[in-house]
């Protein structure tokens, strides 16, 4: 059996990938003077190491039109989501913001209901509303939920992110996966530079004055966890997939903790992960 053609070496290239994409993107955020050109570093790192990679897949594009136009949208949707992301992840702890991302899974099932019409599944709603409870459980005090512009950011990162996944659905088997993925990340990364009107001075000074080595493996990172989780799913059942994915909601609680440090409402964080993984279970049945 071809050890490539199996969907579990993804599955833990993956959670180890995304985990370190999470944890190092943390890092980087410490040194942070302008978030709109670690942004671009970043996003450029990714689709550079995407690119040089992929001409070990096969190259293919699509005939219809029609995907163009919706690749084109849900990049103008990612370009904000990786913006956003990069302001939330610098005033947020990597497990909190960990959860905070499953709520895209939780957005794009009521987007189904709501605009596709898709057939009301209860397993799939609770799943939903259990990811929402998790994240509330989290941030919830005696005196009220505990809510900043971070976690406010994050909802709309992921309400946003949630709208790219629903219009470029599918598109990425059209495309060689590796030169898809550098087309989501540089041109979102051209987009900010042109929106921002960021100079090659301020990406020069980001990245000098910041740490290096966290920037370069977050690139890279990011554009191997991507590709991982792509071919997971291709190549295996989403049922055992998906709540398996999940666990970096896990994983990250634990480095968090064990690297930066990240003690706060340790027991809410890892009650909230075990809820997330079930309802990722649920959402999949």
């Amino acid at each position: 059996m071809n050890i490539l053609s199996n969907w579990s070496i993804y599955v833990i290239g993956y959670l180890f990938m995304a985990t370190l994409f999470t944890q190092f993107y943390k890092i980087t955020t410490k040194t942070l003077t302008n978030a709109g050109a670690l942004t671009v570093i970043l996003e450029f790192t990714a689709g550079l190491t995407a690119l040089v990679l992929s001409p070990f897949l096969e190259y293919r594009f699509p005939t219809d039109k029609k995907i163009y136009l919706m690749l084109g949208i849900s990049i103008i949707f990612y370009t904000m989501s990786d913006r956003i992301n990069t302001t939330v992840r610098s005033g947020l702890e990597t497990s909190t913001f960990s959860m905070l991302k499953q709520l895209s899974t939780a957005f794009m099932i009521f987007a189904g209901l709501v605009f596709l019409k898709e057939k009301f599944i209860l397993s799939k709603f609770i799943g939903a509303v259990l990811i929402l409870f998790s994240n509330v459980l989290v941030f919830y005090k005696k005196d009220g939920l505990k809510m900043n512009k971070y976690i406010l950011l994050a909802v709309l990162a992921n309400i946003v992110y949630a709208i790219a996944l629903f219009l470029s659905v599918n598109i990425s088997e059209e495309f060689n996966l590796l030169f898809y993925t550098a087309i989501t990340t540089i041109i979102p990364s051209i987009l900010i530079t042109l929106i921002e009107r960021i100079k090659i001075s301020d990406i020069k000074n980001e990245f000098s004055n910041g740490n290096k080595k966290a920037i370069i493996i977050t690139g890279i990172s990011w554009c191997i966890s991507i590709f991982f989780n792509y071919k997971a799913y291709q190549l295996g059942n989403v049922t055992i997939v998906a709540p398996l994915c999940a666990l970096t909601v896990m994983l990250n609680v634990i480095v968090g903790y064990l690297f930066l440090k990240e003690k706060d409402n340790m027991i809410k964080k890892a009650i909230s992960a075990v809820l997330i993984i079930i309802s990722v279970l649920l959402i999949k049945m």
